[in-house]
């Protein structure tokens, strides 16, 4: 019989601990439903992401380059598979110790070594660095071997400059180059591996619409970082095509004809300013830049005296000789001093002020017309000519014909020449005399010419218009408005002055003494106008010169004469322009003369028209 005393709990009753203990255990699963809650919808998003991205790297993939084309299509610049190593820093945690072990594995040089630094201090983590490029199969092999040793490194296909003419058109097409600090810091997209900064020529000036834009690549990866798969792809957009106003096969025949002279040339379109020919020799290997030039390389190049590196056609400046003589009879016409049957005394010699200016004849030319003194090339009937008109007519002249002043190609370093005035000498610290005005009256003395500047020059002599050079004939499929032969404004000078000028260049080739008769073309019924110089580098004494015992070609090679010639065909319906110079190639009339003849029978046996094309193509198709 129990005790009245103990109290019996009843059956379905909790007591005050098992509530408490039920209370605990509903606040943990609270709790716990509470961080689920968390983590499956407040952060599910956050932390799906992050699983993502320890699954999947995602890299930034560096663009195609547009490629550059001549006029009809052949490539002048390309792009060609280049194997490399690459690092993303964000997938290790020591990127400069992955770095050190990569480089006993395949061997890093100091430039190596010094642009991997940079790159690291410029790029984010989730951009890849370059390690090392041009990979052999055996460097892939190393790699992958070594691979779980390399956290964050892989090997991946990218892209290389090729040009496929070489030295044919570097100085035109120009070359690319590893971007530097300054290009790193206008873009962050030229931290991407395998990017390149167009470092002269057409790929530095038309750089923007070559580079593209970037794409992006999603890799599946392990715990270590080895890739798995690809997961997605999404390519860039290639860079623009170029296409240029150049005909690589003249080029190349240009090249030929020239041969291993130290010179330069430049064949255009008179009618729209098209260029389709620019020489400058020696020149160099354009690939070798993507790569990197080895200091042997660049010392070679830097001793040359030839300077093969320079664009002679844009930034070789030089006398233009008896080629400046157009100019000077152009601006006499036009201030009205003289007409074209004024007549100039020529015994062989000017004096003025106790000094004597000598004409390339020591005999004379006699009493000359304009024409006739064009013909002949006479310095006396200039002299004089230059001292009645005085130079700010000459030099404004020569600036309207595109003499003396900068071009707007789309090309590097380009320079302007000059045509001096007294005003220009003053500038300079010094007093002008009237010996300089004789001087730039045959274009020596002060007057200093580019190549480019000539053709230009010769281009509107030939066709009445302000045409202006270019380079880019096409981007895609937009038409530059300059291939339109119409579209230049004609020049603002008397026609009849124009035809006098023409006519006495047309004398220099054809008419018999005149001073080219090497330049005549042998092609039937077609003629071609033109005009020589001889472009002095150093003093010829007085004495010397009337010793009858001077010959230039006994200087050495640096002292001579420059040799240059302007022509323009056909004579009747002009559509071509050339300039050449030879340096030191003494006499116009022996050395370039003959070379634009053969360079103009080149071109215009290339022109459609003369349906001396493949007769299955068409006109459009060659033009």
């Amino acid at each position: 019989m129990p005790r009245k005393d103990v109290v019996v709990p009843t059956r379905g009753v909790f007591t005050r601990r098992a509530l408490f203990v039920l209370a605990a255990q509903a606040g943990v699963l609270g709790l716990l439903g509470r961080r689920l809650y968390d983590l499956q919808v407040v952060d599910g998003g956050h932390l799906k992401a992050l699983a993502e991205r320890n699954r999947v790297s995602r890299r930034m993939l560096a663009p195609p380059r547009g490629i550059i084309t001549d006029r009809f299509g052949v490539q002048l610049a390309e792009n060609k598979v280049n194997w490399r190593a690459l690092l993303l820093p964000e997938e290790t945690t020591d990127p400069a110790a992955v770095i050190r072990k990569f480089g006993q594995i395949i061997p890093l040089d100091e430039r190596d070594q010094a642009r991997i630094e940079r790159d690291m201090r410029h790029v984010r983590k989730f951009v890849p660095v370059a390690l090392k490029d041009f990979l052999s199969w055996d460097d892939m092999a190393r790699i992958e071997l070594n691979a779980p040793g390399l956290p964050g490194v892989f090997v991946d296909v990218g892209s290389t400059r090729a040009y496929p003419l070489g030295p044919q058109l570097a100085h035109v097409v120009g070359y690319v180059a590893p971007p530097n600090e300054k290009d790193l810091a206008a873009s962050a997209m030229m931290a991407l591996p395998g990017m390149r900064a167009g470092r002269a020529g057409i790929e530095q000036t038309q750089d923007a619409l070559l580079r593209g834009e970037p794409g992006s690549v999603e890799m599946e990866v392990n715990s270590r970082g080895r890739v798995l798969g690809e997961i997605n792809r999404q390519e860039g957009r290639q860079g623009d095509e170029l296409s240029l106003t150049i005909d690589a096969g003249l080029q190349q025949m240009v090249l030929g004809r020239i041969a291993d002279q130290a010179a330069s040339a430049v064949v255009m379109d008179c009618r729209n300013g098209e260029v389709l020919a620019m020489v400058s020799t020696p020149s160099f290997d354009p690939t070798l830049f993507d790569s990197g030039v080895s200091r042997e390389q660049w010392t070679e190049w830097a001793n040359d005296v030839r300077t093969p590196l320079i664009n002679k056609a844009v930034a070789g400046v030089y006398p233009p000789g008896s080629t400046f003589k157009p100019a000077v009879a152009l601006a006499g016409l036009k201030s009205g001093m003289v007409t074209p049957e004024d007549r100039f005394n020529c015994p062989g010699y000017y004096d003025m002020g106790g000094v004597r200016f000598h004409c390339w004849s020591k005999y004379g030319h006699g009493n000359l017309t304009m024409r006739q003194a064009l013909k002949y090339s006479c310095d006396v009937y200039f002299y004089q000519l230059a001292r009645k008109i005085g130079m700010d007519p000459i030099k404004a002249m020569g600036n309207g014909f595109g003499l003396g002043t900068k071009l707007d190609i789309e090309l590097t370093h380009v320079r302007s020449g000059v045509i001096p005035t007294p005003e220009w000498r003053r500038t300079h610290g010094h007093h002008w005399n009237g010996g300089d005005t004789v001087n730039a009256g045959i274009g020596q003395g002060f007057v200093q010419v580019t190549p480019l500047e000539l053709a230009t020059y010769v281009s509107r002599i030939a066709s009445g218009r302000n045409v202006e050079p270019h380079l880019v004939r096409r981007v895609n499929d937009r038409f530059s408005d300059q291939t339109d032969v119409t579209a230049a404004p004609a020049l603002e000078i008397e026609p009849a002055h124009l035809d006098v000028i023409r006519g006495g260049m047309f004398d220099v080739v054809n008419a018999p003494h005149g001073t080219a008769p090497k330049a005549r073309l042998d092609i039937p019924g077609v003629q071609m106008a033109g005009k020589t110089g001889s472009a002095q580098v150093r003093h010829i004494s007085r004495a010397l010169r009337e010793s009858g015992h001077f010959n230039s070609m006994s200087l050495p090679w640096e002292e001579r004469p420059h040799a240059l010639f302007i022509c323009f065909a056909p004579f009747d319906a002009p559509r071509y322009a050339l300039a050449v110079v030879i340096e030191h190639g003494n006499a116009g009339a022996d050395a370039a003369a003959p070379l634009a003849r053969d360079i103009m029978t080149d071109t215009l046996n290339r022109d459609p028209v003369n349906h001396l094309h493949d007769p299955g193509q068409t006109v459009a198709e060659n033009f």
